[in-house]
């Protein structure tokens, strides 16, 4: 069990080390100052206790609460990414279907408009079947449209670059889950997020490596602040420390 001291109150967390090793390993490393990592304002290597004085950075009510950026404005890590630690086929996502004919593309995919469904969905399509023209589309489209029709959710995911592992987190990012934060497949660094509520869309691209025991209601007050541009508390939220529970704690 780790605490997460917070300048509203202690949230204690358990943290999935068998199924996400890396993620909670690199948690561990920035929590305790044992992993080194690039200080974003001097560009020069150091270890410290990385999380401690960082804010909670974007906070959206009945949603999330987000902390671990360096820089305070989302835009900051530790100087390296690494991988997802996420178990598709346990969480259900090979049996998901990605396109509906009717209702289109599943709610999963987060596809909001044409845009969208054209750059997450066919282009990816396109370079996996090797789809380079105008002409190409023509005359594979019946092709195409049998492949579309076929995929899964994971499949779609695997087309934008999740990779994914029967090693990973099955676990969902359901209420009061711990899961990194990111900017799409393999971009995990020191940002991290607890859910306020369950977020199933979620699935599968966020690797969820812990969750919390006790103090979702500091969870919840965090997440009930008021906020400001970019969904930024107006005022701060701080990371006091994040540390092993001792004895003394229990």
């Amino acid at each position: 069990m780790y605490i997460i001291k917070t300048s509203m109150g202690d949230i204690q967390i358990e943290l999935f080390a068998d199924k996400a090793p890396e993620t909670v390993n690199n948690f561990i490393g920035l929590a305790e100052g044992t992993k080194e990592f690039t200080d974003p304002k001097t560009g020069k290597k150091v270890k410290r206790p990385f999380y401690n004085g960082l804010i909670f950075h974007r906070v959206i009510k009945d949603f999330m609460i987000q902390g671990g950026c360096p820089l305070g404005n989302g835009t900051g890590g530790p100087g390296y990414k690494f991988k997802d630690e996420i178990d598709a086929d346990a969480l259900g996502l090979d049996k998901i279907v990605a396109m509906d004919k009717t209702k289109g593309p599943n709610p999963y995919l987060m596809v909001k408009n044409r845009e969208e469904y054209q750059r997450n969905i066919l282009n990816p399509l396109f370079k996996k079947m090797n789809i380079n023209s105008q002409d190409e589309l023509n005359q594979r489209k019946e092709e195409l449209e049998k492949i579309l029709f076929s995929m899964t959710v994971k499949d779609a995911l695997e087309n934008i670059g999740y990779v994914y592992s029967e090693k990973g987190s099955p676990y969902t990012p359901e209420r009061g889950c711990l899961a990194m934060a990111n900017s799409g497949p393999n971009t995990n660094g020191s940002q991290f997020f607890i859910n306020l509520i369950d977020t199933d869309w979620l699935t599968g691209r966020h690797t969820v490596f812990g969750k919390v025991v006790k103090g979702q209601d500091i969870v919840d007050k965090i997440g009930s602040v008021k906020v400001g541009a970019g969904s930024k508390p107006v005022e701060d939220v701080t990371i006091v420390s994040i540390s092993k529970q001792t004895e003394e704690k229990k």
